[in-house]
């Protein structure tokens, strides 16, 4: 069907078929047919060109179609009607950013829902967060986007609009009759986890994370040599009773009843590699006094052994006030002492030697003084030589990650990334790329707190290569946490089941998996403590996304209506 005369009218007639129930074959062979629509770039560009060459007009959509309802039933089939083939682009999973539980719907999912529709041709999950690429490459001849656009200065939409411009194309404005919005629709729909269920199965089967692939990779952590390197923190808890507002000023009066004393910072990375069953060595800074010794003693009853250079007088105290296990606020004790000439030479010396029968390094740093910009530039290039896994991570807001060149893996939250490089209003994609850019490490975990975490990738290890420029594989990982008691110290248990897992020969996204199933474990605990081997492999026998999965013939089949 070419384009319509501009006065045409459009009937629609439905009348009952009475149809018996499909099974069997005819299911298979409707889930094959909606398959065949959802199509890779490369495959799309081919067949966008080769309708092209037929004489026939590209009409491109692009959006989230988180819940398909009446408004974009018409607005796609407006845009059908404007043309002869009909592409949908789709925004992937790990760049809808509009609030904690979007997307709602899996992308796999979304675009079955859009492959069902007989007037769309085409389906393209795009992994980027708008639709530059993929204009780029097909140059559709007509791009509709809904009224809301039309004199939009979002940003996102002018390059779009530029992409468009540039190479001919038209671009016409139609929302449909109808404009009914995802986010208030979802916003009515109770949440349960049923969703998040089936989207984590699919993310498993997808990238082949199963509970025997994932034993038979902590089964190699037992013959691993972790060198750990970072400040050492005194987490301290006080416990106490809220009796009210204090009589002579506005003031929380508290009286304490408890106290409780953690061992964190580096010290609580090499614990958890320890516990998880791989030789573990700590190289941090301490001092002669009675907490240092203890922490010496702490670490060496855990197996792990330890060097601390005394070049401060005390380690680094954090003291934490709870009434009724919620945390009222913390008092940091702490105060920069970077190494000096002498400490730093020695560290330097130690980590050389240490690195010679290492799997992995894990750098630490929370801003304390122990890791320094020019211990990593005399250090870095020897340990990229030595060790297979080098991974890092900053915490506190003192420490700068943009010291940690040609790393595997990076792991900070996106308010500690978006500090780090003073932005607060790019898309994700874009704060991710520049810090890989400017690191040139290989990977990037960014953590997103109850939202779970984003992995990242570059597509080209190589810079030079023209493919590296702004190209980012991205995926979504949910959390996997139940009840939360304490946030306390997920980020290293994530750091530490991440880099054992990677040094390991894991994939990225399995270690991305058996990172984020420690750092549960470690939010369901109150305190700071090491993660056991045992207790992350009950964990992950008990994921119901980890099951071996139904023989084709009982699995579920969507069919539409």
């Amino acid at each position: 069907m070419g384009r319509p005369e501009p006065n045409c009218r459009y009937i629609k007639v439905y009348a009952p078929v009475a149809r018996p129930p499909l099974e069997g074959p005819q299911k298979t062979m409707i889930s094959s047919r909606l398959q065949r629509k959802i199509v890779e770039l490369d495959e799309l560009v081919s067949a966008v060109q080769a309708a092209r060459a037929a004489g026939k007009t590209i009409v491109q959509c692009h959006g989230c179609f988180d819940i398909v309802h009446p408004g974009h039933i018409r607005y796609l089939e407006f845009a059908r009607q404007q043309g002869d083939v009909l592409v949908v682009s789709l925004t992937g999973d790990s760049d809808i950013s509009k609030d904690d539980h979007r997307p709602y719907i899996p992308q796999e999912l979304r675009a079955e829902n859009l492959a069902a529709l007989m007037f769309v041709d085409y389906v393209y999950i795009d992994p980027n967060p708008t639709a530059e690429d993929v204009l780029a490459r097909l140059k559709p001849d007509v791009y509709v986007k809904g009224r809301e656009y039309e004199r939009s200065t979002d940003p996102d939409f002018l390059a779009e609009k530029s992409v468009v411009e540039e190479y001919g194309g038209r671009i016409i404005f139609s929302s449909g009759e109808i404009v009914f919005s995802s986010t208030e629709l979802i916003e009515r729909i109770p949440q349960g986890d049923r969703t998040q269920s089936h989207r984590l199965m699919l993310l498993t089967q997808r990238y082949d994370i199963t509970a025997r692939s994932i034993a038979e990779t902590l089964d190699q952590f037992r013959d691993m040599h972790v060198l750990v390197v970072g400040d050492i923190v005194f987490d301290r808890y006080v416990f106490c009773d809220a009796l009210g507002v204090a009589s002579e000023s506005p003031m929380l009066s508290l009286v304490q009843r408890d106290e409780r004393a953690y061992v964190g910072g580096g010290a609580i990375v090499a614990r958890h590699a320890a516990a998880l069953g791989a030789h573990a060595f700590l190289l941090s800074a301490g001092g002669s006094d009675e907490r240092s010794r203890m922490v010496r003693d702490l670490l060496a009853g855990e197996g792990v052994e330890s060097h601390l250079i005394e070049s401060r007088p005390t380690i680094v105290e954090k003291t934490r006030f709870l009434a009724e296990d919620s945390k009222l606020f913390k008092v940091d004790c702490g105060q920069r002492l970077p190494l000096d000439s002498v400490a730093e030479r020695q560290a330097a010396l130690m980590l050389e030697r240490r690195s010679k029968i290492a799997d992995a390094v894990i750098f630490c740093d929370f801003g304390y003084g122990m890791i320094t910009g020019s211990l990593l530039s005399r250090v870095l290039p020897t340990l990229r030589h030595n060790v297979r896994t080098l991974t890092a991570d900053v915490s506190g807001g003192r420490a700068n990650m943009l010291n940690f060149h040609h790393v595997d893996l990076l792991c900070p939250t996106e308010r500690e990334l978006r500090t780090m490089l003073n932005d607060f209003s790019s898309g994700l994609s874009t704060v991710a790329w520049q810090i890989l850019d400017r690191t040139q490490a290989r990977h990037l975990f960014v953590t997103l707190e109850k939202r779970g975490m984003v992995v990242f990738e570059r597509r080209s290890q190589d810079r030079r290569s023209p493919q590296w420029s702004g190209r980012l594989k991205s995926e979504h990982l949910p959390s996997l946490a139940g009840h939360a008691a304490d946030r306390l110290g997920c980020g290293d248990a994530l750091l530490a089941g991440a880099t054992l897992s990677l040094a390991a020969g894991g994939s990225l996204m399995q270690s991305a998996y058996i990172g984020n199933c420690a750092a549960a474990i470690e939010l369901s605990m109150l305190g700071n403590h090491p993660v056991r081997a045992d207790r992350l492999r009950d964990w992950t026998r008990a994921r119901r996304e980890l099951a071996s999965p139904a023989p084709p013939e009982q699995q579920p089949t969507l069919v539409p209506a």
